[in-house]
């Protein structure tokens, strides 16, 4: 277990593939103690996603690090009795079945919370609770197209594109976190467990960031605009000599700055660039200007000179590139984990730094499946011996 903020905290994990999973290893990340309990025989479906090291999914391992794994039949009585053994020493449930599922198994959040009223219970599902869609699946694509993220994505007039990541699962998981440590925080003001509900789309709509407010404000329809930012230019991906950078001046004294360092003062003179808003009407014929510069030089250049100038810019990384970055080593966010059939595997670190507390770079080992079996079997014996 790393030491952390939630030492002592125990989470019962019934979730599987992503947003659960990725939940509860920010949980163990943080301290808490996560006992994942998986369908006997198969496990947690992202078991059987590459990519593959030897009969170990890297995707399953990446994100259920240091966790114990149970398999239980909740459909038998015997693994009934062995779950209902965990809830009453646990501090958190988390599921992402769909709505109902809980409910026919005897496990709704009415009766959990008679029988153990400090349960923090989370339930992660693609709609919600409730609503005219809450029984539907979803997957990470479904709540890209149906909440709005994939119509901002990509390029003007090109085919739907879905964000490179499972934002849809992400975005849920992070929510679900904040939720649960949220929920933790008021037990210990009140002795109070609480139902958490937190819907795949729900969160979606969340992170539109300022979409929703153009539509309302303009009455226009927001759509893709490439790495483009909608309201503060320039804020893009510029052309060099040898391929692309981003420039995000973000301000008007930024954008004098760039100005400078391209010897372009005439442009921090001419009325159409004189703000933000102005900008933002002419981008076009602003990004022409400063690229005809840009392509001048490789991007290595204008980077140095930039950083320099103190204007924000970047290269655009390959993930062979962030793997191999010395800033992204010196943050540790690049961890190993163990397995015993894989060896040491490079994952993901926390991005999570805390000053109390050590951000190790090596990580918990992966469980097999009903790996702890034993050993969490010998802790509810002795427990009921005590």
């Amino acid at each position: 277990m790393p030491d952390g903020p939630l030492n002592g905290i125990t989470v019962i994990d019934l979730t599987r593939v992503l947003a659960g999973p990725y939940c509860t290893m920010m949980l163990h990340d943080l301290g808490a103690r996560v006992i994942k309990v998986e369908q006997p025989d198969t496990g947690d479906d992202a078991r059987e996603i590459g990519p593959f090291m030897g009969p170990l999914s890297g995707y399953f391992a990446s994100i259920n690090r240091g966790k114990e794994s149970i398999a239980l039949n909740l459909r038998n009585d015997c693994d009934r009795e062995v779950f209902e053994a965990l809830l009453g020493s646990a501090d958190v449930l988390i599921e992402n079945f769909r709505p109902g599922v809980m409910d026919r198994l005897g496990y709704a959040w009415a009766v959990l919370k008679e029988r153990h009223p400090g349960l923090i219970y989370a339930a992660v599902s693609g709609f919600g609770q409730n609503g005219p869609y809450s029984n539907r699946p979803a997957y990470d694509l479904i709540v890209q197209a149906m909440g709005g993220v994939m119509s901002l994505t990509g390029h003007p007039g090109g085919e739907p594109t879905r964000v490179g990541t499972s934002i849809g699962d992400i975005a849920a998981a992070l929510f679900t976190t904040i939720g649960i440590t949220s929920a933790l925080h008021h037990r210990t003001r009140t002795g109070e467990g609480i139902m958490i509900d937190v819907a795949m789309l729900d969160c979606q709509i969340a992170i539109l960031e300022n979409a929703i407010v153009r539509h309302a404000t303009t009455g226009e329809t927001p759509g893709p605009l490439g790495t483009r930012h909608p309201s503060i230019v320039p804020f893009d991906a510029f052309r060099t000599s040898d391929g692309y950078i981003v420039i995000a001046a973000g301000n008007d004294d930024l954008f004098l700055k760039l100005c400078d360092v391209l010897r372009l003062s005439c442009l921090a003179s001419d009325s159409r660039f004189s703000t933000n808003a102005m900008r933002a009407r002419h981008v076009d014929a602003l990004q022409k200007k400063l690229e005809k510069v840009l392509t001048t030089e490789p991007g290595d250049h204008w980077l140095a000179v930039l950083q320099d100038a103190g204007v924000p810019c970047g290269s655009i990384n390959t993930v062979a590139d962030v793997m191999t970055d010395p800033h992204v080593a010196s943050r540790n966010m690049i961890v190993t984990a163990e397995d015993a059939r894989a060896g040491p595997i490079r994952m993901s670190g926390n991005p999570i730094k805390l000053s109390a507390f050590e951000d190790p770079a090596r990580r918990g080992r992966v469980p097999g499946l009903d790996e702890h079996r034993e050993a969490i079997l010998r802790e509810l014996r002795s427990r009921e011996d005590a």
